[in-house]
Order: C-alpha cells, then sequence, then structure tokens
C-alpha cells in the first residue's frame, strides 16, 4: 500500500508506459487499460514508485495520442474512467503511484472547443480559445507569417467557412490535427485547472506536461520571421516569441497552489526543452517541482560526458530546491540499445532512413552498455525515469514499412523531387514529382512489448500487433528473460530492488580511480557505483560486491559493465 509521505518524489524509479504498446486484453491489436491493469503484477516485479501513463484520452491518433479531444475521458478503443479507476485501484494496491500525461499547448482538432470555433465568426469568444489569424494577400491566401512547425511544412492551415470558403488561417505548432491553444484567454487557464482537479479527485498522484515551455506566444511579434520552431536554440532571457517565455511560470504557480490542496501534494515534472539555466525554474517548489533531464538522451556512453553531465544537473537540483531526474530513453528517441550498439557520431535519423541497413548494430554491446548505464543512473540521488522495454534490453525496429508507419514525422516531413521515368514496354519517359521522406520517424521505439517468446504478438495480445514486431523480440520476451540469471530483465528487477534498500540521502561524491574511463560514486551510506566506460579491466576496491551489470571477473571490473558495493 501507499505511504503518505509528501517526498516520494524525489528519489523514485518512474516507468513510462505507452498505453497503446504495452497489453492488449482485447485482442484488437492495441493495448488497453485493462492492459495495464493485467501488467500490475508485473509492475510490481519491477520495484517501482510509479508509472507514468502516455496519453489514453480519446484521440485521433495523429500524433500517437498526443492530439487530445477530450481531456477528461478514456479513449473508447482503449477502455472506460471505469477500467482507469479499476486500473488506479490495482497499481496502488502494488504499492505504485500513477502519473498521467498533459498535454497543454494544443488539443485535437476533433476536440469539442476546436469545432465549435470551425463553426464561429472571427472574433468570436469560440475562436479566441485558439490562435486564429487573417491570412496576407489580395484574399488571404497566405499563411499569416512564415513559421514552420515540427512536422511541416508551415505552422498555419486555413479553415473552412461554414458556407465552404475559405477563412482565417489557425496555428499549430505540430500538426494541422494539433491546433494551438491561446494561454492569454482565461477560460483555456480554468479548463485546465478543472481537468487537473479532475484527475487528482480522481487519486492520479502526479502529472507529466507536454511541451511544458511553450504555452505562452508574443503574438505582438507574429509578424516576425521563425522558419524553424526549435526550443533548443533560444535565447535563455525569457522573451522569445513561442518558447520558454517568462509568463508561463505564472501558470504553474498557479497550478501548484490546486496540487498542494492534496495531502501528499500531487507532482508534476516538466517536458522543458530548454537551456539548463533555464530549467531550474519549472522544476522549483511554487511551481512543477521537477523537470526533465534530458541531456543523458543524446550523449554516448563516455566517462567524462556523464560524470560532467551529472556534476551539472545535480547542481542544478540544489539551486531549484528540486531533485534531478534521469532519463535513457523515453518514447520519443531511438532505443538506447540501439543508440549504444552504433558507432559513435552516427546520425540516427540517416540510418533509420535506410532501414537500418546501412550500418549493423551491435545488439550485445548495445544491451552491455544501456545495463551499465542504468546502472549507473539508479544509483545516482534524484529520480530514475524507465520507458518501457528498456528492462527487457529491447532495440529500436529500424525496417517497419511504410505502410506500417504512423508517425506524423514519417508521414509529414517530405521534400518533393521531380523524377522521370522510362517504362520499357510502352516506350515512354514519364515526367513526375517523387516525394522524398527526410525523417523516418518514432515508430520503431513504440513497437508493442514481447511478453511470451511465440504467439501472433509475443504475448501482447491474442492478435497481431498495431505495429508489427520482429521475430527476435521472442528471446527477449518477459517470459523468456523472467528465469535467467544474468538477463536484462534479471540486472534491473535485482538492480531496482536493491536501490529501493539502498537509497539515502541526496548527497554524494566522485571517487578518484586513477583512470579516465572509470567513474566510481559514493553514496552517503557505503553505497558505491563503479562504471567501467572502455578502459582495461579495473581493479575492484575492498567492499562487498552487490550487483554488476554483466559477469565480473573476479574482483576486475571489465568495460562496459557497472558494479555496486557495500563498502
Amino acid at each position: 500500500m501507499l505511504k503518505n509521505d509528501t517526498n516520494w518524489w524525489r528519489q523514485a524509479a518512474i516507468y513510462q508506459i505507452y498505453p497503446r504498446s504495452f497489453k492488449d486484453s482485447n485482442g484488437d491489436g492495441l493495448g488497453d487499460i485493462k492492459g495495464v491493469t493485467e501488467g500490475a503484477k508485473y509492475l510490481k516485479s519491477l520495484s517501482l514508485d510509479a508509472v507514468w501513463l502516455s496519453p489514453f484520452y480519446p484521440s485521433e491518433l495523429a500524433d500517437g495520442g498526443y492530439d487530445v479531444a477530450d481531456y477528461r475521458n478514456v479513449d473508447p478503443k482503449l477502455g472506460t474512467l471505469k477500467d482507469f479507476d479499476e486500473m488506479l485501484s490495482a497499481l496502488h494496491a502494488e504499492g505504485i503511484r500513477v502519473f498521467v500525461d498533459i498535454v497543454p499547448n494544443h488539443s485535437s482538432d476533433q476536440h469539442e472547443w476546436f469545432k465549435a470555433a470551425l463553426a464561429s465568426k472571427p472574433g468570436s469568444k469560440e475562436r479566441n480559445r485558439y490562435i486564429f489569424r487573417d491570412g496576407k494577400g489580395k484574399n488571404g491566401e497566405l499563411p499569416p507569417n512564415d513559421f514552420v512547425s515540427h512536422f511541416a511544412p508551415s505552422a498555419w492551415t486555413r479553415s473552412k467557412n461554414a458556407d465552404g470558403t475559405d477563412g482565417q488561417w489557425y496555428f499549430h505548432m505540430f500538426a494541422p490535427e494539433q491546433p494551438d491553444f491561446n494561454w492569454d484567454n482565461r477560460e483555456v487557464q480554468l479548463d485546465f485547472l478543472k481537468t487537473l482537479k479532475f484527475w487528482s479527485d480522481r487519486g492520479v498522484d502526479g502529472f507529466r506536461i507536454d511541451v511544458a515551455h511553450a504555452l505562452k506566444k508574443d503574438f505582438t511579434r507574429f509578424n516576425k520571421s521563425y522558419t524553424k520552431i526549435d526550443s533548443m536554440n533560444v535565447k535563455p532571457n525569457g522573451k522569445d516569441i513561442l518558447f520558454d517565455r517568462d509568463e508561463v511560470h505564472e501558470i504553474y504557480r498557479e497550478w501548484r497552489k490546486l496540487f498542494d490542496q492534496y495531502n501528499p501534494p500531487r507532482v508534476a515534472v516538466a517536458e522543458a526543452y530548454v537551456p539548463a539555466s533555464r530549467r531550474t525554474k519549472y522544476a522549483s517548489p511554487d511551481e512543477l517541482g521537477q523537470a526533465f533531464n534530458f541531456d543523458l538522451l543524446t550523449t554516448p556512453f563516455v566517462a567524462r560526458d556523464y560524470k560532467r553531465i551529472v556534476s551539472e544537473n545535480l547542481e542544478l537540483a540544489t539551486q531549484s530546491g528540486s531533485s534531478s531526474t534521469w532519463v535513457l530513453n523515453n518514447h520519443d528517441q531511438v532505443r538506447t540499445v540501439t543508440k549504444f550498439g552504433l558507432p559513435k557520431g552516427t546520425d540516427f535519423n540517416q540510418w533509420l532512413l535506410t532501414d537500418g541497413k546501412s550500418i549493423k548494430v551491435d545488439i550485445e554491446l548495445g544491451q552491455k552498455r544501456a545495463r551499465a548505464a542504468a546502472m549507473f543512473i539508479m544509483s545516482l540521488p534524484g529520480s530514475t525515469y524507465i520507458y518501457q522495454g528498456e528492462e527487457l534490453g529491447l532495440f529500436e525496429v529500424a525496417d517497419l514499412k511504410p505502410t506500417d508507419l504512423q508517425d506524423p514525422n514519417w508521414k509529414r516531413n517530405v521534400v518533393l523531387k521531380p523524377e522521370r521515368v522510362f517504362f520499357k514496354k510502352q516506350g515512354k519517359m514519364i515526367t513526375g514529382v517523387a516525394e522524398i521522406h527526410i525523417e523516418k520517424g518514432r515508430d520503431g521505439c513504440r513497437v508493442p512489448l514481447p511478453w511470451t517468446s511465440t504467439g501472433p504478438s509475443f504475448g501482447f495480445g491474442s492478435a497481431h500487433a498495431h505495429l508489427p514486431q520482429p521475430r527476435e523480440y521472442g528471446p527477449l520476451s518477459v517470459q523468456a528473460q523472467a528465469k535467467v540469471a544474468g538477463s536484462t530483465l534479471d540486472v534491473y528487477r535485482t538492480a531496482l530492488k536493491l536501490r529501493k534498500k539502498l537509497q539515502t540521502t541526496e548527497e554524494f561524491e566522485w571517487v578518484k580511480t586513477g583512470n579516465p574511463q572509470v567513474l566510481h560514486l559514493s553514496r552517503k551510506n557505503g553505497w558505491h557505483c563503479i562504471t567501467n566506460f572502455d578502459g582495461e579491466d579495473f581493479t575492484l576496491p575492498k567492499g562487498e560486491i552487490l550487483h554488476s551489470s554483466s559477469p565480473l571477473k573476479g574482483r576486475k571490473l571489465p568495460k562496459n559493465t557497472t558494479v555496486w558495493l557495500k563498502a
């Protein structure tokens, strides 16, 4: 059962569930809420403190569920609110808290508000909930400005009037099916407070806030050029047109007042792709309380880089009064095993566009490094976030067919190229235009989990999964690894169970090793973590060996391996 601990989140182990790919309870090929309930015992076996559910709301899946049609309901394809309540109760009974994903920057174009906006006149209160503007040109045929969306090409789509004629344009930072809210509108602000209260009252323990840095925009500068929407190139002054504006923190201070009305207070973590110096604002105790540190997502398995990132982020956590978060993978990233099994400097998108054929992945090396990195981050002060399937050592499915791909990154990021084709039989030369896709997308890390070694979807469900699983997933299934000592699942289970017992104050220190390839850190209770990244076999200091990510050579620590000791 759950303990009433205000600070439970500070050093929690949190597991991200992508519901549509976790477990299918009814055989329709799609993971669902009852599937999460069925997996409660498995989640308990991982010694987790919480799970985070990616969006499960009604959605047309223009962007994997991040186009939300109703923020206070469950997608009928995934279940009902009753199913959600039963899942929540089942997880709470196992001592596991629940985060849900909140998507405040934009809704689905199927949201009742957006439908009302389209049916209303320019300047109406319905349209003021979103960002509508008149177009440029003689008849408004040009978009209001040159902003380019994340999913290309334009961040503007022209609406239709009630009589079918062309109307105003609406702004969408992502796909056209994801119109941005106008967060200067008090009605929008109040409605999200209602949503947060709705889920908090049901017993939800925390929230992951999607695109937390982008709610506020400077509409007075919408006549400026901003041809590439990229928050990582924003100046850290709080005055960008679209991202990380100082006014956004007024929103989160109001949210914190709501969260603190509960006992224990509801917690939140921001997805805020902002410069490190700005992250502390989102993570402060009077706002969301925690913000994702994504620095390790794109960092190669290199000792000096890991040491720098850990030192910098623990200092930032001290400044904000929060705790840091450690993340190796999520639903938007190439899987860790694949990243670590490819040569340093590989362009992952270009590799994916070749269906993974341009460079062969060293899966064994990737799994060793992924296990070592996982045990390393689990030993650090702060929260560890684990993406589903990482505990199985799953790799990126790079060769999904175009007909299987669902991600708007694939569907919308295309360029048109003139093409001439000669047909021998007809003796004709045909000139046309070919669509060249420039991004493969994120579907390869969203392929459903394998639960059993055989079956049409390896135990994910009774039918084939909505994204096809490769045959190599069978030997990586829960069933195949469950009783195998030293398997990736065994390494995770043992480490997470030990972590619960070893967790101590958030203090730590680096211990000199005399080897730049070996990092050694110690916690206050005599818990030591030593990782050999790429050096010669390292002689371990005195101490009881508690656990290792891969086999040791007596008292020697091989490269790509982490060991935990008790002094």
